[in-house]
């Protein structure tokens, strides 16, 4: 499954205000929400959190990059010569 790690090391880092703070969490909100109706869902691995997908092509459409390892992503890899 396609899958990225979720690190969230200061999201509100460079606001200035709490007005700047609270419309950051409120973009992430709206895009986690998005994600979720996607099919997207959050898993946890030991301490990480991972953003999984079970279908790669719409993992790819919002431009993630899986972090799956080499042997598995390349099965994801048609073969157009067979």
């Amino acid at each position: 499954m396609t899958y990225f790690t979720w690190r969230e090391s200061g999201l509100t880092s460079e606001c200035s205000s709490l007005e700047a703070m609270a419309a950051r969490f409120e973009e992430s909100a709206s895009l986690m929400r998005r994600m979720a109706k996607q099919g997207f869902q959050l898993e946890r691995q030991g301490t990480e959190q991972r953003i999984t997908h079970p279908d790669p092509t719409i993992f790819e459409a919002w431009g993630f990059v899986s972090e799956e390892s080499p042997v598995r992503q390349l099965t994801l890899i048609p073969d157009f010569d067979a």
